[in-house]
C-alpha cells in the first residue's frame, strides 16, 4: 500500500543511536543516556495528589471539553499575567492542547496547506520542520550565520520565500541550539510579522528553564503581538509534567478559535483529572519551576566543567535543559552521527546527533540534562578517557 504523508518524512537518525544504546545495554554495558530529552524530575507532589483524588470521581471519567476547562484556561492566564506581564482573556485567547507538540501539529492544519510556505529556523526541534510539511506547506530554512543573528536569518528567509510565508515558527529558549531571545528581538519579529502579514508562532516550551539571570520573554508581551502571534506553552518542562500532556495555544483570537474548532472534531481534550491537577499545579505550585531550574543548573555546570576537563570547551547555555556542543576539532570530519556512535561505543554515553535537527545541525551533538550530577560526572570521565587516548 502507498501511504500518504509519511513517505515525505526525513529519516529519523536518532533511531541509529537509540538502537545502538539498546544493543550495548543488552551486552550488559552501563550506557548513560543523555540523548532523549525526557525529564526525570518528579512532577509537583500536590498535582499528583490532586490527580489521584480527581480520578476517584466517576464524573471526571466522562468526555471533557476540547477547549479545556474554564478554570484551567483562567489559571494559565493568571500565570501569564504574573510571570510574563501579559493580560489575556481565557474565553478568547486560550485553547488547551494535548501537549505543545499536538498543538503545533494541528495549528499548522488551520494555518497552511499545499502551495503555502513556512519559515523555520534551522537547526530546529524536528516537529517544527515536520508539522508544516505534513500540512502541505513548503519549509524555508532560516540559518543564522552567527549564533545571535536569528533576526537577520529570519528576515532573509522571509524575503526569499516564494510564495510569501503565511507562518514563521520560532522557539526561544531554543531546542537544540539553546539560543535565547531578548524582548527587543521579540518586538522586532512581531513588527516584521505585522509588516509582512504572516502569523508568528512561538513554541515557548522552555519558558521557565533559564539560567544566569536570563528571563525568557513571551512573544505576547510585544506591542501588537495579539494581532499577529500565538504562543505554545506547556507544563512539560516548567513543571516536569511530561507524560501528562498538558499544553496551551495562546494569542491571536481568530487563530485560537480556528484551532479550537478543528480540535472539536478531533478530540475531547486531555483526561479531565489531569486538567484539574494542572489547575492546582499552576495555582498552588507556581514556584515549582524554580526548583526544576536549580536542578538543571547544577547538572549543566557539572556537564560543562566535566567536558572542559576532557579538553572539550562548550559555552554554558542560558536556557533549556540541553547543552549544544560543537564536535571537537580533532573529530569534526566524522560528522555528528558518527561522532555520536563513537561516544556510545567508546564511552557508553548516548547523545543526539545534530544532523537529526535539520540543516545546520551537523557538526554538533546535543546533551540532555536528564541524569543526576553523579551520572553526568561518570559520563564526562568516560568521554575524557575516550577523547584523550
Amino acid at each position: 500500500m502507498q501511504f500518504r504523508r509519511i513517505h515525505d518524512l526525513p529519516p529519523y537518525v536518532f533511531a541509529t543511536v537509540d538502537q545502538l544504546k539498546r544493543e550495548l545495554r543488552r551486552e550488559g554495558r552501563d550506557v548513560i543516556d543523555l540523548g532523549f530529552g525526557n525529564p526525570d524530575i518528579p512532577s509537583p507532589a500536590i498535582a499528583v495528589e490532586k490527580l489521584a483524588e480527581a480520578a476517584q470521581k466517576p464524573v471526571n471519567h466522562r468526555y471533557s471539553a476540547s477547549r479545556g476547562l474554564p478554570n484551567l484556561r483562567e489559571a494559565v492566564c493568571e500565570r501569564y499575567r504574573h510571570q510574563f506581564g501579559v493580560s489575556l482573556d481565557p474565553d478568547v485567547h486560550v485553547v488547551s492542547t494535548i501537549g505543545a507538540k499536538e498543538g503545533l501539529a494541528h495549528l499548522m492544519w488551520v494555518l497552511v496547506e499545499d502551495g503555502d510556505s513556512c519559515v523555520v529556523p534551522s537547526p530546529s526541534y524536528p516537529i517544527h520542520l515536520v508539522a508544516p510539511r505534513l500540512a502541505g506547506a513548503t519549509v524555508v530554512h532560516a540559518r543564522a550565520a552567527r549564533h545571535d543573528d536569528w533576526l537577520g536569518a529570519i528576515e532573509e528567509a522571509v524575503q526569499a520565500a516564494q510564495p510569501a510565508p503565511r507562518v514563521v515558527i520560532i522557539s526561544f529558549p531554543h531546542n537544540p541550539t539553546t539560543a535565547v531571545a531578548s524582548p527587543e528581538l521579540m518586538q522586532a519579529l512581531v513588527d516584521l510579522a505585522r509588516e509582512r502579514e504572516f502569523i508568528l508562532v512561538n513554541d515557548f516550551a522552555y519558558a521557565d528553564i533559564a539560567f544566569d539571570g536570563h528571563e525568557p520573554p513571551s512573544v505576547l508581551a510585544a506591542e501588537g503581538a495579539l494581532d499577529c502571534a500565538v504562543e505554545l506553552y506547556s507544563l512539560t518542562k516548567s513543571f516536569s509534567m511530561a507524560g501528562w500532556r498538558m499544553g496551551f495555544t495562546l494569542g491571536r483570537p481568530d487563530v485560537v478559535a480556528a484551532l479550537a474548532k478543528l480540535k472539536s472534531y478531533l478530540d475531547y481534550g486531555t483526561f479531565q483529572p489531569i486538567q484539574i491537577a494542572s489547575i492546582v499545579a499552576l495555582r498552588e505550585a507556581s514556584d515549582y519551576p524554580h526548583e526544576v531550574c536549580e536542578l538543571y543548573l547544577r547538572r549543566r555546570d557539572a556537564l560543562i566543567s566535566g567536558l572542559a576537563r576532557a579538553g572539550w570547551e562548550v559555552e554554558p547555555p542560558k536556557g533549556t535543559m540541553f547543552v549544544w556542543a560543537e564536535i571537537p576539532e580533532h573529530f569534526s570530519e566524522l560528522g555528528s552521527l558518527e561522532f555520536a556512535v563513537m561516544l556510545a561505543k567508546g564511552a557508553d554515553v548516548a547523545v543526539s546527533p545534530g544532523v537529526g535537527f535539520g540543516p545546520g545541525g551537523d557538526g554538533h551533538v546535543r546533551f540532555a540534562l536528564v541524569e543526576n550530577e553523579q551520572r553526568i560526572g561518570q559520563a564526562t570521565r568516560s568521554i575524557r578517557k575516550l577523547l584523550q587516548t
